[in-house]
C-alpha cells in the first residue's frame, strides 16, 4: 500500500435500499458534500418494485448499484455489498442517514488508535430535530427483560456525550468496521433478516477479542424507520421473533431461562393486553407469529450456536 494511502484509505460505503429511491438519493447528495476522498459507494437495492438506479445515479454517478433478486433483509442485503466492497475499511450506514463534514475521518482515527476496534459508531441526530441525541452509545442487553436503550436518547446535545468510549453495541444505522476484522469475525448474521442482527455481530466481534467503540466526533443525521413505519406489524413481528433468537444465541442457560421466564409471566400477557385494548389486532397477530417462530425453531442447533 502506497503511504499516503495509509492516511486515507478507500473507505467503502455500504447502504442498502428497498422502495425508498428518493431517500437514498438524498444519502447519496450528503455524500458530495463531504471533503474525505477516497471513496467506493455501494447501493444494494434489495428487489424494490421501483429501480432506485436513475435516482441515485443523477446524485452521485460513481455509484455502484447491486440488485438483488430477493429481499434479503437488512444482514442479507449488507453482506451482499460487503462480498463486493474493496475497501480496507466499510462503513455500513442505512440509506435514510445523512452525512456531515468529519464523519469518516473521525471513525477512522478511532482504528488508527485503537488497535482493538472492531466496530466503530458516530453520534446520531435526529434528522428532523437536529441538536437532539438519538445515539451516544448503547447499554447492555439485559439478562433478564432482552431490553436495552440508547444513551443519551432524546437529549438536547449540550457536548454531555463528548468523550470516546467503548460501548456494548454499535448502531446499525451506521457502523464502520475493517476488511481485516470482517475476516476474522465472519459477516453479519442473516438469519434475523431485521433487527437485532447488529447486537448479534457486535457480540461475534468481542467474542474474537474486538471492542466496539462510540466516536462523538462524527455526527450523521438519521431519519429514523424510514423503510418499516415507526409502529408497523412488520416490526412488531421482527423485534419480538429476534428479541428471543437473540437471547437464545447470545446468553448462558441461566440467564435465558429468567429471560423465558419473564417473557411468558409478563411480557406476553402485558402486550396481548395492550393490543387488545387498543383494538391493534393486526399487530397481536405479528407480535405471536414472532413467538411462534422461536417454538418452531427451538431445536434448530444452527440458529442457536452462540
Amino acid at each position: 500500500m502506497h503511504p499516503e494511502n495509509k492516511i486515507q484509505p478507500l473507505v467503502s460505503i455500504v447502504t442498502v435500499n428497498y422502495n425508498n429511491a428518493a431517500v437514498t438519493a438524498a444519502l447519496m447528495a450528503s455524500l458530495k458534500t463531504i471533503s474525505y476522498p477516497n471513496l467506493e459507494v455501494i447501493v444494494v437495492d434489495n428487489a424494490s418494485t421501483e429501480d432506485p438506479g436513475e435516482q441515485v445515479l443523477r446524485e452521485y454517478e460513481n455509484a455502484k448499484i447491486i440488485y438483488s433478486d430477493k429481499n434479503l433483509g437488512f444482514a442479507g442485503g449488507n453482506n451482499l455489498g460487503i462480498k463486493q466492497a474493496k475497501g480496507e475499511y466499510l462503513f455500513l450506514v442505512n440509506n435514510d442517514t445523512e452525512f456531515t463534514e468529519g464523519l469518516i475521518e473521525g471513525l477512522l482515527e478511532v482504528f488508527y488508535q485503537h488497535p482493538d476496534a472492531g466496530l466503530v459508531s458516530p453520534k446520531f441526530h435526529y434528522f428532523f430535530n437536529k441538536g437532539t441525541i438519538e445515539y451516544a452509545g448503547y447499554q447492555a442487553v439485559d439478562p433478564v427483560t432482552g431490553r436495552n436503550g440508547m444513551i443519551g436518547c432524546r437529549e438536547q446535545d449540550h457536548g454531555q456525550y463528548d468523550q470516546l468510549a467503548v460501548t456494548h453495541y454499535a448502531h446499525g444505522g451506521g457502523m464502520m468496521t475493517s476488511a481485516a476484522a470482517i475476516k476474522a469475525v465472519g459477516l453479519m448474521p442473516e438469519v434475523y433478516f431485521l433487527y437485532y442482527e447488529e447486537f448479534d455481530w457486535c457480540e461475534q466481534f468481542k467474542k474474537k477479542g474486538y471492542q466496539v467503540y462510540y466516536q462523538p466526533k462524527s455526527l450523521i443525521y438519521h431519519k429514523e424507520s424510514m423503510t418499516t413505519g415507526k409502529n408497523s406489524p412488520l416490526k412488531t413481528y421482527y423485534i419480538t421473533r429476534n428479541r428471543m433468537l437473540f437471547m437464545r444465541r447470545n446468553v448462558k442457560p441461566f440467564s435465558r431461562a429468567l429471560f423465558m421466564g419473564y417473557f411468558i409471566l409478563l411480557t406476553i400477557p402485558k402486550n396481548t393486553l395492550q393490543f387488545l385494548i387498543r383494538r391493534e389486532g393486526v399487530h397481536m397477530k405479528a407480535f405471536w407469529r414472532g413467538i411462534y417462530w422461536n417454538i418452531k425453531h427451538f431445536k434448530t442447533d444452527d440458529i442457536c450456536a452462540g
